[in-house]
């Protein structure tokens, strides 16, 4: 059985830090889908269109009848182990500090013989569940998991490092008012984390759940606006050397198109939700990509909360889902540049929030819990795309489907 974790001690300054090294990450364009399936927590495989025949690894044509037409499916994650090895040594930097690594071949209930981890508490002729998780080099790997939950399961060290689980970790949540905040800070405890550190912009004004939120065990109230480059270089000498997980629960919105939207709004949207999220990366990201390999509390990941307007505008907030569309860009820039180090991004896409500005929007809205538990749940699943609500699910496979045909809908301009 897994091992518990134990809180780390205080880290000796006179030991060496590991250098953040990653697993091979050359990948074919066919294998690449493997990664875009495991980004959503799907467990997706080729299929066959011709003989229906599913394929492992990923390929250009069908084993079986050299068709190419070949579609990514979710395929059942039942298998059983058919062998276990334990490799004790390797040329490659990665795996070479973390020998020895165990590794087996499993028979897919789908079909294939796959080749890969395994948890530490499966072995051979276990009936597992199969998962697809990204690696530190963020490509889909795959990982042959208990059938059945066992206690401290998280807690293994293969499985943790193809995740970002907050246990133990040190934790930045950026705007203490968000309506998010307090269930995201609760739920972070409850899942493990060592200390949540929440920056409180204008810290003289108060707000009802502020005693609520400072009386958390394990809680920080530290002063941070996003929109103050000075404020956010203050926390980050403060706290960026320790920062596991940021994040950013910063928002400012306004309902209103462009026509009709005041300026001075749409600069405010942009300056939070834009450049503050810039602000905090520049500041926080080279810290935490230099500590990747920092042992139990290392970072881990980079968190931002993004409405589904994103992908497609909303005509009546349609400065709002401008300044939405400009920061998941800077996330998907975020993730290249923080590639080389492993540090995660992840990126939550919601439905209309259940507050005052989206009050004259129809039901279904997501609640400030609903989104707290996306969140934690993501970190757990090592995700980097998460879409939380019906609203944002629905328009992000309509998205998929066909842009044209959302962006028509969403601006009046379908049937």
């Amino acid at each position: 059985m897994t091992r518990p974790l134990t809180p780390p001690p205080r880290k000796n300054p006179q030991r060496r830090t590991r250098v953040p090294t990653l697993p091979p990450a050359m990948r074919s364009r066919a294998a690449l889908g493997l990664t875009a399936a495991a980004a959503q927590g799907r467990f997706a495989l080729q299929h066959c269109a011709d003989c229906g025949a599913v394929q492992y690894p990923p390929r250009d044509a069908c084993c079986k009848c050299l068709s190419v037409d070949l579609h990514w499916q979710d395929t059942d994650q039942s298998a059983r182990v058919l062998a276990e090895t334990r490799i004790h040594a390797s040329p490659d930097p990665y795996f070479r500090e973390r020998l020895p690594w165990r590794m087996g071949s499993v028979q897919l209930a789908a079909g294939p013989v796959a080749v890969c981890h395994l948890h530490g508490d499966v072995g051979r002729g276990d009936r597992v569940k199969m998962a697809l998780k990204l690696d530190k080099a963020g490509q889909g790997v795959l990982i042959a998991l208990p059938s059945k939950r066992t206690p401290h399961m998280e807690d293994d060290p293969t499985l943790r490092a193809l995740t970002a689980h907050p246990k133990h970790r040190r934790i930045l949540v950026t705007d203490a008012r968000a309506a998010v905040t307090l269930p995201l800070v609760q739920a972070l405890l409850k899942a493990g984390a060592g200390t949540v550190f929440v920056g409180e912009p204008e810290d003289w004004r108060r707000w009802p759940e502020r005693d609520q939120l400072a009386a958390l065990e394990g809680v920080e109230i530290l002063p941070l606006d996003v929109t103050d480059a000075r404020s956010v270089d203050r926390l980050a000498g403060e706290i960026g050397g320790k920062t596991d997980i940021l994040i950013n629960t910063a928002r400012f919105i306004r309902p209103g198109g462009v026509l009709g939207q005041d300026t001075v709004f749409a600069r405010d949207e942009m300056e939070v939700n834009v450049l503050g999220l810039m602000r905090l990366a520049q500041a926080f990201g080279p810290a935490m990509a230099s500590r990747t390999e920092d042992g139990t509390n290392s970072a881990t990941a980079f968190v931002n909360l993004l409405s589904a307007y994103a992908l497609v505008p909303d005509p009546a907030f349609g400065s709002f889902g401008a300044s939405q569309a400009a920061a998941r860009s800077i996330c998907q820039t975020l993730r290249g540049e923080f590639r080389d180090s492993g540090l995660r991004v992840m990126t939550v896409y919601a439905g209309p929030t259940d507050d005052a500005w989206h009050q004259p929007l129809p039901p279904p809205k997501v609640a400030p819990k609903a989104l707290a538990r996306a969140v934690v749940d993501g970190l757990c699943d090592g995700l980097e795309d998460v879409y939380c609500g019906d609203v944002a699910r629905d328009m992000a496979e309509r998205w998929k489907r066909d842009a044209k045909v959302l962006e028509r809908e969403m601006t009046g301009g379908g049937a």
